[in-house]
């Protein structure tokens, strides 16, 4: 009688624990958000930035986030009427942050791709975007193939110049960080050849470093930068899609630009970077 009790109870436990664990997958599985409304009731949105990649999310000496991100952020705050949390995140934490829940939205330069789409929403897009390699100007690298197969790239783990090193040219040698500041000074220091990353930000890096220079400009395809939340967050999401649209009627990123990006790439680049209400160039209707 003992036993058949023992036994019944042994099974009910590994049902439930079954039962459980089948249960916190598929929560986990669709990600841990909060709606629209329940970031309006906190007053708080939390998002996630960087906070070393100047001149688009940084900290500066009196410890305050600024940048072209930054910039946005505090918009998107101020039309939900909530306080903005910024979030320091790595390359390579932005999606973890969005499906545990650390994060409501990410603004931290991030390029759409198909991948990243299967895991995150991506709102409309603010920026264009394509990969850029720089390199010391007494050997300068201008194509992939003057890499030397024991050369070294750097490169930032969890970017899309990874991704696509890895894809496309599995040979060549990559050094990965976590940091952009260990990044660039591991290529200050000599470390690699070159360093692979957004061109927007290796063309900065040349600008503010003499003895650098941006020997490819544009490497792969034209790519887009948005703002991300937690797959399936739609309420946010449709949100977020319509504050872009209307900050494009007042073109919103154009005076971002002007008051964070502009010191740094000059005018030359405004047109080419930004992206206003979410419609890129090859977008727009014929004539605009």
């Amino acid at each position: 009688m003992k036993k058949a009790i023992f036994r019944r109870v042994i099974t009910a436990a590994i049902i439930f624990a079954f039962a459980f664990s089948f249960s916190s997958f598929a929560y986990a599985d669709e990600g841990d958000f909060r709606t629209l409304d329940e970031i309006k009731e906190s007053g708080v949105i939390n998002i996630g930035v960087f906070s070393d990649k100047s001149p688009f999310g940084y900290v500066d000496e009196n410890g305050d986030y600024q940048g072209y991100d930054v910039y946005l952020a505090e918009r998107i705050g101020e039309d939900l009427g909530v306080e903005v949390n910024f979030v320091s995140t790595e390359a390579a934490s932005r999606i973890e942050y969005l499906q545990t829940g650390k994060v409501d939205i990410i603004l931290a330069n991030f390029t759409v791709t198909e991948e990243r789409a299967e895991e995150v929403d991506f709102a409309l897009p603010y920026m264009n975007v394509a990969l850029g390699v720089v390199s010391p100007e007494d050997a300068v690298i201008e194509s992939l193939d003057d890499i030397g197969e024991d050369d070294q790239v750097i490169v930032i783990s969890g970017t899309t110049a990874e991704t696509y090193l890895v894809k496309n040219n599995p040979d060549i040698k990559l050094q990965k960080y976590d940091a952009y500041a260990e990044a660039k000074t591991a290529l200050e220091n000599g470390n690699g050849v070159a360093w692979a990353n957004d061109n927007t930000e290796v063309i900065a890096f040349a600008i503010e470093n003499p003895g650098f220079v941006v020997g490819i400009p544009s490497l792969g395809s034209a790519d887009t930068i948005a703002p991300a939340v937690t797959k399936g967050n739609t309420t946010l999401l449709n949100w977020l899609n319509d504050e872009i649209e209307a900050l494009g009627e007042e073109e919103f990123f154009h005076a971002d630009y002007e008051a964070t990006l502009l010191d740094v790439y000059g005018a030359d680049y405004e047109d080419t970077l930004v992206v206003e209400g979410g419609v890129t160039a090859a977008e727009a209707p014929a004539g605009e």
